[in-house]
């Protein structure tokens, strides 16, 4: 039986807590969730979750379903037969506050993150403006952050040209990681690094806890593609083909930028050899074999991707449907198979986890013809140009039903899922020892997922600011019925948002250690 299995046939008695004993506030003291299905320490089975509302730790993890009567002093939920998860870890999100709120923002974002389950979200450094660069920049974010998070919020730094000085100073603030660019980001307030760059950052950070991370695209030396840089043209430089169909901007965007890029961030690993490297979003399937071979060799090197890669495919993408552009982009359906393959693998896969990389826009940046979903009337002049459009897909808080859709086409159960999705990404982000896992001591985060109902994603289940997704109209397998964050019920399917409760995510800035 397990350590914190249930002896005897009863629970261990609750402590009665101090505002109790002295006649304080009337709340009951503890949650109890129950179900003849949880997912604890990788294994389905009955599992009842005791929590504390006033520490908002797990308290107690009974592998069996414990009866009501058993807890006296506390709200009890039996939510047989669907499943309890640990709340999600979504380790890569823009949430664009300040400076592009009306992108997204924090109240909007993380709504969205809690209508699917997650209960950790981590800011990546960029489309915000100011940038997560330097420490000023860092309190801003935290400044505008404030009393407006339904989820629990970490954050991530950047790295850029010129601001190697910042980043001990940012991790001794709580940044989680940090990210840069091989490659145009799109903003101009956060420039590609280049190899000396990366040099400085890696010599800044070789003995910190931290994890350094790139988005990895760069533009070989020869190549017949001008890539990211046909953003920013105008025809003829642009390649192979009509700017409003999808294949000519895949032309534009080969698995060989990613290649090149990951051979540059391999080059330098020996510099700060104990330093954990990370590749964000990766889409194609011919990098694998490098990071396969680095990490043979003792290189610190994992990856993460995405939903969008995952469930989209190039070939099903139709003409001008900007909804779709991302970058790097999505590929074929061979390639989407191939990267399924890498995850599943028996042995140690390189891609640890999946995350959203909800990376959103105002609709009018989209540029969408009038005849897709999301479009703004009246149409704009470069309507369907896929160079043009912002790239970033919107899907946070519908990764986990995206994924569960197609368990039985891949043969994954839900605890990869929750592998992928919840103690991979807590420990991406250094927060291994609190979130991710159903046991006690453990934030009490807890999602309860019917793994059996079908919806249909629509503007109302799109709950981040701009109701823009190539999910749009899809039917999904797989909904939340409750997101509970800290003990305390933040969500359910079928009562919305505890207004009583409010936004009480707590912004995660204890710094990180090793």
């Amino acid at each position: 039986m397990a350590p914190h299995a249930l002896e005897h046939g009863y629970p261990t008695p609750l402590p009665t807590p101090p505002n109790e004993r002295a006649g304080g506030s009337h709340e009951l003291p503890y949650a109890v969730l129950a179900s003849t299905r949880a997912v604890i320490d990788g294994r389905v089975t009955p599992a009842t979750i005791v929590m504390s509302t006033a520490t908002g730790k797990i308290i107690e993890v009974y592998e069996s379903v414990v009866p009501a009567s058993e807890f006296p002093r506390a709200a009890y939920m039996d939510h047989s037969p669907h499943i309890l998860l640990p709340g999600l870890v979504d380790a890569h999100v823009h949430l664009n506050e300040p400076g592009r709120t009306e992108w997204e923002g924090f109240e909007t974002g993380t709504r969205a993150a809690a209508f699917g389950g997650v209960t950790t979200v981590i800011d990546m450094p960029l489309n915000a403006i100011p940038p997560t660069t330097t420490v000023a920049n860092f309190d801003e974010k935290i400044k505008a952050a404030q009393g407006k998070c339904w989820v629990d919020v970490g954050f991530y730094g950047g790295i850029i040209p010129g601001n190697a000085s910042e980043l001990k100073a940012l991790v001794r603030k709580g940044v989680r990681g940090f990210k840069g660019f091989l490659i145009d980001s799109g903003v101009e307030e956060f420039p590609a690094v280049r190899t000396e760059d990366v040099t400085k950052a890696m010599r800044e950070l070789a003995d910190e806890p931290t994890t350094l991370m790139f988005h990895a695209e760069a533009i070989p030396p020869i190549s017949t593609s001008v890539g990211d840089d046909v953003q920013w043209s105008l025809p003829p430089l642009s390649p192979t083909g009509p700017l409003t169909s999808y294949q000519t901007f895949l032309d534009s965007r080969p698995s060989s930028f990613e290649e090149y890029a990951i051979a540059e961030i391999l080059s330098c690993a020996h510099i700060a050899p104990s330093l954990p490297l990370h590749i964000v979003h990766l889409s194609a399937v011919e990098a694998i074999p490098l990071l396969r071979d680095a990490r043979a060799r003792g290189i610190n090197i994992t990856a993460e991707t995405c939903p969008h890669y995952l469930s989209l495919a190039a070939e099903a993408i139709k003409e001008g449907d900007t909804r779709h552009k991302c970058c790097p982009p999505i590929r074929n359906q061979t390639n989407q198979d191939g990267l399924w393959r890498e995850m599943l693998r028996p042995d140690d896969s390189v891609i640890k986890t999946v995350v959203s990389d909800h990376s959103p826009c105002t609709p009018n940046l989209k540029l969408l013809p009038a005849h897709v979903p999301g479009a703004i009337a009246p149409a704009p002049a470069a309507e369907g140009d896929f160079f043009a459009a912002w790239g970033g897909i919107s899907s946070v808080g519908l990764g986990l039903p995206i994924l569960w859709t197609d368990r039985a086409r891949r043969g994954f159960t839900i605890a990869h899922v929750v592998r992928w999705c919840c103690e991979a990404t807590a420990a991406q982000v250094g927060l291994a020892h609190r979130k991710g896992r159903l046991a006690p001591g453990w934030d009490a985060d807890v999602a309860v997922f019917d793994d059996e109902a079908r919806w249909r994603v629509q503007p109302s289940t799109m709950l981040f600011r701009n109701k823009c997704s190539p999910y749009e109209g899809r039917t999904l397998t797989g909904v939340v019925r409750e997101t509970w964050l800290a003990g305390r019920r933040v969500y359910a399917r079928d009562g919305g948002f505890d207004g009583k409760v409010g936004p009480t995510g707590r912004l995660l800035l204890e710094p990180r250690t090793v």
